[in-house]
C-alpha cells in the first residue's frame, strides 16, 4: 500500500512548529529530505516545483547534502526569492576536492563550498555526516563552532547513528542530532540518548517510513528496508485502520522528543499526501500505547540501523 495522492495543494494549511532545541530555530514538524532532488532522472523545473510545493504547504525545513548529487544547487535555485521562509539544514565532512575527508580544513572548506552551491549568506544547519565516532572524538568540531561564530552557520551538529550519535548527543558544543528514528527504529531515543541533561539538544528524524516495508512490489531491497521488514513481521502491528504510510508519519512527526521529522520524495501528490497526513494529528493513545508495547516485546534490545 502507498500513500494515495490528493489534487491540488491546500491554500492555508499550516502545519506545527517546533523549537529545534536551544536554538532560536522554528521548524515545521515535517521536513523535505532532499536525497531524491539530487537525482538525474528529476528535471530542474520539477525540483523547484517541488520546493515551492513544500513552502506553499507550510514545510519550511530542506535537508540536504553534498553527497546528494546536485540537491543543494538545486534547492538553492528554487529558494531564490524565498530564502527567508526555509530553513535550510546541509552536511559535510567529506567530499572536498584535494583535502582529505573528516579533517578541519574538510569541514572549513565543505561549509564555504556549500554556501556557494546554495546561494545564500548563512546555513541554518550544518551538520557533520555519519563520521566514524574515532573522527568525531578528534577536533572537527571545533571549525564548526568557529564558523556558527562567524555567523556563516546558525547551528551546528551531527547526522547518523550508532555510536557516533551518542557521542555527539553528550557534546555540548552541538546543537542538533539527526539520526533515523520511525515505528521499527525507536533506539536512537532510547533513554541513554535522551538524559535529562540533554534536553536542550534539538532533534531531526529521518527514515520515517523505513523505507516502506509493508509495500512489497519493489525488487531489490537495500539491507535497511530488509531489516525494517524483519522487524514490521516480528511487532505484527495492527492496521489502526490507517494506511500504513500514514500511521508510520504521523507517529514519527509527533514523537515527543523530535522536532521534526524528514520525508523524502520527488512526486509532489505524495509530498501533498505526507502534509495532509500529518495535519490530520498525532495517532490516538490506544495506537500508540500498542506500538510500545509491541516495540518493548520484541525491540528492546534493536540496534539503531545504520
Amino acid at each position: 500500500s502507498v500513500m494515495t495522492p490528493f489534487d491540488g495543494v491546500p491554500a492555508a494549511t499550516s502545519l506545527p512548529m517546533r523549537r529545534l532545541g536551544r536554538t532560536n530555530i522554528d521548524v515545521s514538524i515535517l521536513g523535505l529530505g532532499g536525497g531524491p532532488l539530487g537525482s538525474y532522472s528529476i528535471l530542474h523545473a520539477d525540483a523547484e516545483r517541488l520546493v515551492h510545493t513544500a513552502l506553499d504547504l507550510g514545510i519550511n525545513l530542506f535537508d540536504t547534502a553534498p553527497s546528494y548529487g546536485s540537491s543543494e544547487e538545486r534547492i538553492g535555485r528554487a529558494l531564490r526569492g524565498r530564502r527567508e521562509e526555509a530553513i535550510v539544514v546541509t552536511k559535510g565532512g567529506y567530499g572536498v576536492p584535494g583535502i582529505p575527508d573528516w579533517t578541519k580544513a574538510s569541514v572549513e572548506r565543505g561549509i564555504d563550498l556549500a554556501l556557494r552551491r546554495l546561494g545564500t549568506d548563512y546555513i541554518d544547519v550544518f551538520l557533520l555526516h555519519s563520521c566514524p565516532p574515532a573522527t568525531l572524538r578528534g577536533a572537527l568540531v571545533e571549525p564548526l563552532v568557529r564558523a556558527r561564530e562567524a555567523g556563516k552557520v546558525r547551528a551546528i551538529g551531527y547526522s547518523g547513528d550508532g555510536e557516533a550519535l551518542l557521542w555527539a548527543a553528550l557534546d555540548d558544543r552541538l546543537d542538533v542530532v539527526e539520526c533515523s528514528f520511525n515505528l521499527y527504529d525507536q533506539g536512537a531515543l532510547s533513554p541513554a540518548l535522551r538524559a535529562p541533561n540533554l534536553h536542550d539538544k534539538g532533534t531531526i528524524g529521518k527514515r520515517a517510513l523505513a523505507g516502506a516495508p509493508w509495500d512489497g512490489t519493489r525488487g531489490f531491497e537495500a539491507y535497511d528496508r530488509l531489516t525494517y521488514r524483519e522487524r514490521m513481521s516480528a511487532m505484527a502491528l495492527p492496521a489502526f485502520g490507517l494506511d500504513p504510510a500514514e500511521a508510520a508519519l504521523r507517529f514519527a512527526a509527533y514523537a515527543p522528543d523530535l522536532a521534526t521529522t524528514l520525508v523524502g520524495t520527488r512526486d509532489v501528490s505524495h509530498l501533498c499526501s505526507a502534509a495532509a497526513a500529518v495535519m490530520r494529528g498525532p495517532l490516538p493513545d490506544s495506537s500508540l500505547r500498542a506500538i510500545a508495547t509491541a516495540y518493548d516485546r520484541v525491540g528492546a534490545n534493536w540496534q539503531p540501523v545504520v
